[in-house]
Order: structure tokens, then C-alpha cells, then sequence
């Protein structure tokens, strides 16, 4: 890379420019600059400071045209004016200045008809290496030619020390300027605002060329029958979709074109916490040499203490996706057959398995629920529900209902079959019931998977209006039906009826003139 490019974004007086260095490179860095530590299975780790999880109050959009006719603006997309956004570039090229720079270039999408290149700026060498493992690794030949059609500034030791004059929520910045195609970070160090950044961007550009991108991972059997898992954190969207029985094609970011299912990314982000090599053997044996871990508790000779959140419960590991046995090489699959929406129902009212009509589907797909335990302080046991757009609300710009359509044409199109898997609660809400097994959930996906779950007959619950199976392989029938499974009968239809209505009020911002409503296929009291 030449001096000149940096110098054309404003950048001064820079050092030396370590552009797109390889792993061992990158490794060596960070242990010079004393920015990780070493694990015993080779894997470096580093501390991401105050935040260990992305800022998302602090991301805005530049209002500018022709995007601000697109952006849905609320209190998930923000806006930024041109001349603050300005000035914040200024404080970010300020700090990227008069130094070392680590620039590397990837791609972000796998299929040729709808990838983009992206540049990253940083002075931290481990910034570095964490976009080399979380995008598409350009080969060299690419790279000789390599054109960024977007670039990120992490400036992240810049705060914004005028953030109450500007009208923002804090000193800490993540803004996009997508007429100049430039993002700005400052005042975080969090890798994961450059990986879901672009995932933000990638949201915008493709549906307004006809192209569905989704918050999901995928795998493929080897029949190439594709499938695709969606779901908020802690749903099981990354264990269940790593499979020794089918390619992985990616945990996390994909894209649909008419070519089929892409990955967006080259490499994995996967929760560690309490992670153990029994119940994860694929992830756990991914942490080795260039995986990075971030925010772990260390002791010992490079010993890795997965139990201890006493730094967060967002422990994580990003990883190139080689590092999976399994894995599709080139990241892409046919359109698929079959679609599974995971949550984690803490009410314990969903049942394991069930199949969605494709109105279902949009109504499912726009509500985006799981419910996560409200705390670890003694006596707290009441669950919280939390919606979700499209099971992805924080990263889409443009409307939710955006994305449902595409979904809903796609799923017309290639005949797709949906269904709900609930990863949670069974036989009472947190505190009373159990969480699903892994291993009934597992046979719900088989069954889902090998297409033996059309050999069952399916019930109709009540409220909910969802259709079950009344026996599935070697599953207890009683957790099946999920009322079945509640000793007070009573206590269940209370709980039901309460989790109903918070789907209905949830629902109304989609009942509009404009858009079609689907909740007629959600839950009735």
C-alpha cells in the first residue's frame, strides 16, 4: 500500500504502514506491543478495556441524500448532521496520525454477484487481526488489485470531548457516512463494532438491490440440502449449526442472492462462556494458533478459565472458519429447504419444535423473540422478553418489514419450510422447569434436517396456534406439547396468556396501512 492512499483520507505523517500482515506477523506484533497474552493452545488474548460489548446507542448514520429517503430512523438508526460527522473525522484522522499504522483489506460477502471490499484502519495490531479472522481473506492475486469500495477508521483511543454540544449520547462514536462510504469508531475498542459495522452496511446495500442479507448461520448436508438458523444471542445459533454431519458455511452473517446462500464473513464469533470441550468439541478444539479470545480470565502457564464472567459474560472468540473441520471452502450453498427460527423461551410456553405456515414465518420472523433471565441476583427468577426485528433489529437500516418480504418471496419461490425450535425452558419458566436438553434439541433439528418430522402428525396449541408433533423419534411426547409438560396446568395458561399479549402489543408497530399484517398468524387470547 502506498503512503499517498492513506495520505488521500487525511491521514499525516505516518510511520510505518503494515499493511495486510500475515498471521505470524500480526501474532508477533501483539506480543511486542504487549497487547495479548499467549494460551497454552497458542490462541493470543486481549482484553477489549471498559467495553466487552458494542455500543449500540452510540452508532448514527449521516443524514445526507439520497440514503436518508431509505434509513429507517428511530432509536435504532440515528442521525448524525454531515458537519458533526465532519469534525468527528477530523478528531479520528487526528489520532491515526503520526504513527504505525495496521491497514488490512477483506472481503465481506463470498458470492462474486454480491461482495464488497473493505478497508481497516488501526494503530492496534490486534484490531488487525481480528478483522483478518472475522472477513474473506483476499488471496494475493486479489490483493494486487484490490480496490476498497468502503473503508473503517478505527480511531478508538479518540473520544469525542464535545459529545453533550453535538446532541450525541456519549464520548464514545461508531458513525457511517454512506454516500462517502466511510466509517469512523472512537472511544471503544471493541472488535466487534468493525464486524458488525460492515454487517450493518451489508443490510443496506443489498436489499435495495433485491438481495435478502440475514442475521443466521447456515450449514449444508451432503446432499446440499442448505439450512439456515436464526436467532438472538444465546439461542444456540453457532452450536447447533456446527455439525460434524454437515459443512459449516458460516455462524453468524449471510447473504441470499438468485445464486443461492452466501457467507458474509471467513471466520467464526463464538461465545465462550463456560464453553467445555464435551458439549462443544468443534468450537473448543477451534481455539488454537490465530484464534483470538477476548476478555477471558487467564492463570497459569497460558490456562484458560472458560467459568469465570468476572470480566463479562460476553467472552468470545473470533476464529478463521478453517478452524472448523467441517466447513464449506468456498462459503456458499443453494437456496435452502429448510429455515429454523431458534429462541430461548425462559417462560418455558414454546414448544421444542414446531412448524410455521409461511404467514407464521413473516409473523415469527418480524416478532423476533427469545426471553433471557433477568439477572443472578438471589431471587430474581422473572424472565425478560426481548424482541427483535428479524432477529437482528440493532444491525438493519432500512424498515424490518424490508427484510420480511424478502424473506417471504424467497421462501414462495424455492419452497421453503419453516420452522420455530425453542433452545429454552421446558415443564415451568426459569426457576421451576429445566432447559431443553442439547440432546432433544438436536433431535428436533435432525428431525427437521433428514426431513423426518413430515412422518409425524401434528397437533394444534392453543393461543399460540402453532402446530406440534405428537411424537418425534425417541422425545418424550410430553415435552412435545409443552402444557403436557407443566404440572400446574393453571400457572401454565396464566404464563401463556401473559407471554401472548406480550407478543400482541409487540406486534402493533407492524399493523400499518402500508404493510401487510401478519398478526392474525401470531397468538390469540
Amino acid at each position: 500500500m502506498h503512503l499517498r492512499e492513506l495520505e488521500e483520507l487525511g491521514l499525516q505523517n505516518i510511520g510505518k504502514i503494515h499493511h495486510n500482515l500475515s498471521y505470524d506477523e500480526l501474532i508477533q506484533h501483539e506480543l511486542d506491543n504487549g497487547e495479548c497474552a499467549q494460551t497454552k493452545t497458542g490462541a493470543t488474548a486481549v482484553d477489549t478495556g471498559i467495553f466487552t460489548g458494542r455500543s449500540p446507542q452510540d452508532k448514527y448514520f449521516v443524514d445526507r441524500d439520497p440514503s436518508n429517503k431509505y434509513i429507517a430512523w428511530g432509536d435504532v438508526n440515528k442521525k448524525v448532521s454531515a458537519e458533526i460527522f465532519q469534525e468527528l473525522l477530523e478528531v479520528a484522522k487526528k489520532q491515526l496520525s503520526g504513527k504505525d499504522i495496521y491497514v488490512t483489506d477483506a472481503f465481506c460477502g463470498a458470492s462474486a454477484a454480491s461482495k464488497r471490499s473493505v478497508r481497516f484502519v488501526s494503530e492496534i495490531a490486534w484490531q488487525s487481526h481480528f478483522v483478518k479472522n472475522m472477513f474473506i481473506r483476499p488471496t494475493s492475486s486479489e490483493l494486487e488489485v484490490f480496490n476498497a469500495e468502503f473503508t473503517v477508521l478505527n480511531a478508538c483511543k479518540a473520544v469525542n470531548e464535545k459529545w453533550e454540544e453535538h446532541g450525541l449520547n456519549s464520548e464514545v462514536f461508531v458513525l457511517f457516512d454512506v454516500e462517502n462510504n466511510i466509517a469512523i469508531i472512537g472511544g471503544t475498542w471493541y472488535g466487534g463494532e468493525m464486524k458488525k459495522g460492515i454487517f450493518s452496511m451489508m443490510n443496506y446495500w443489498l436489499p435495495l438491490e433485491g438481495k435478502l442479507a440475514m442475521h443466521c448461520s447456515a450449514n449444508v448436508g451432503e446432499d446440499g440440502d442448505t439450512a439456515l438458523f436464526f436467532g438472538l444471542s444465546g439461542t444456540g445459533k453457532t452450536t447447533l449449526s456446527t455439525d460434524p454431519k454437515r459443512a459449516l458455511i458460516g455462524d453468524d452473517e449471510h447473504g441470499w442472492d438468485n445464486h443461492g446462500v452466501f457467507n458474509f464473513e471467513g471466520g467464526c464469533y463464538a461465545k465462550v462462556i463456560n464453553l467445555d470441550a464435551k458439549s462443544e468439541p468443534e468450537i473448543y478444539n477451534a481455539i488454537r494458533t490465530n484464534a483470538l479470545l477476548e476478555n477471558v480470565v487467564m492463570y497459569g502457564e497460558g490456562e484458560v478459565d472458560y467459568e469465570d464472567s468476572s470480566k463479562t459474560e460476553n467472552t468470545r472468540v473470533s476464529y478463521p472458519i478453517e478452524h472448523i473441520e467441517n466447513h464449506k471452502e468456498d462459503l456458499m450453498a443453494g437456496h435452502p429447504q429448510n429455515i429454523i427460527f431458534l429462541t430461548a423461551d425462559a417462560f418455558g410456553i414454546l414448544p421444542p419444535v414446531s412448524k410455521l405456515t409461511k404467514e407464521q414465518a413473516m409473523y415469527y420472523f418480524l416478532s423476533g423473540y427469545t426471553a433471557k433471565v433477568a439477572g443472578t441476583e438471589r431471587g430474581v427468577t422473572e424472565p425478560v422478553a426481548t424482541f427483535s426485528a428479524c432477529f437482528g433489529e440493532a444491525f438493519l437500516p432500512l424498515h424490518p418489514t424490508v427484510y420480511a418480504n424478502l424473506l417471504g418471496e424467497k421462501i414462495d419461490k424455492h419452497n421453503v419450510h419453516v420452522y420455530l425450535v425453542n433452545t429454552g425452558w421446558t415443564g415451568g419458566g426459569y426457576g421451576v422447569g429445566k432447559r431443553m436438553s442439547i440432546k432433544n434439541t438436536r433431535s428436533c433439528i435432525n428431525a427437521i434436517l433428514d426431513g423426518t418430522i413430515k412422518d409425524s402428525e401434528f397437533d394444534t396449541i392453543e393461543v399460540f396456534g402453532l402446530q406440534v408433533p405428537k411424537t418425534l423419534g425417541d422425545i418424550n411426547p410430553n415435552i412435545l406439547n409443552p402444557r403436557n409438560a407443566w404440572s400446574d396446568k393453571k400457572l401454565f395458561d396464566t404464563t401463556r396468556d401473559r407471554l401472548a399479549k406480550m407478543f400482541i402489543e409487540n406486534y402493533t408497530k407492524y399493523q400499518t396501512e402500508e404493510h401487510t399484517d401478519f398478526a392474525p398468524y401470531g397468538p390469540k387470547l
